[in-house]
């Protein structure tokens, strides 16, 4: 993500949150003291943020119902094939077949991978707005789904991208078998980081957002060999 826009993401957010110092200087590139601390929780080995200087860790919890930024300001959202059957259901479509063509777009954008290496992903996308298109992929829109006091009308049947932020996630080989590899998104537009001395505070939310990051990941991962998307990589 463009520097300038997480710069405009965190002035935004700002208005009407409190981000600590560390972590606003943290998130802006600031400090060369962060390292890669990794906890492993159940199925999921997690890169958590150790800051060397202030000996302690950027840690996250998430302020819904009172925060629902992540909602507000969508940049995409990528369908698993289980989204496909579960949303298309909920919004009483007969036909998947249907589904994808009123509701979804299908995009291509790039990421930088855990490595530094670019990721490229073509996957199906739910419209944010009922008149989305392919252009407006990666713009900020505010989901059609969130209602004024802030729930999702797609819940619990929402996509599975929306339980997984402010996460991200990817496989590795290890001994010949797939492990699930989880990290922050830092875009700016979420007031849950917060600094603290040990990442026993966070332990609660690790054991919770293990099980959500595994079962996303391998739904992903899945998606892809049904050619229901496509990722590659440039090296």
């Amino acid at each position: 993500m463009m520097q300038s826009k997480i710069e405009e993401a965190l002035a935004l957010l700002s208005k009407d949150w409190k981000i600590e110092p560390i972590i606003l200087d943290f998130i802006l590139g600031k400090r060369s003291d962060a390292s890669d601390y990794q906890v492993k929780v159940k199925d999921v080995i997690f890169h958590i943020p150790y800051l060397t200087t202030e000996n302690g860790y950027v840690l996250w919890k998430c302020y819904w119902p009172d925060c629902h930024n992540c909602c507000n300001r969508q940049g995409r959202l990528p369908l698993t094939s289980n989204d496909l059957i579960t949303i298309s259901k909920n919004l009483k479509y007969k036909k998947v077949s249907d589904f994808v063509k009123n509701e979804t777009n299908i995009t291509t954008w790039d990421e930088k991978g855990p490595s530094g290496n670019t990721i490229i992903m073509t996957m199906i996308n739910l419209k944010r707005k009922e008149n989305e298109t392919e252009a407006e992929d990666g713009t900020h829109i505010r989901c059609r789904f969130l209602d004024k006091k802030g729930y999702c009308e797609l819940h619990p049947y929402r996509p599975g991208v929306c339980y997984l932020y402010p996460f991200s996630s990817w496989l590795e080989n290890e001994k010949g078998k797939p492990r699930v590899h989880a990290t922050y998104q830092f875009t700016g537009d979420c007031p849950g980081f917060y600094f603290a001395k040990s990442v026993d505070e966070m332990k609660g939310v690790l054991i919770e957002y293990s099980k959500i990051i595994y079962n996303y990941t391998m739904s992903s991962n899945r998606t892809n060999r049904e050619n229901f998307g496509c990722v590659s990589m440039e090296f």
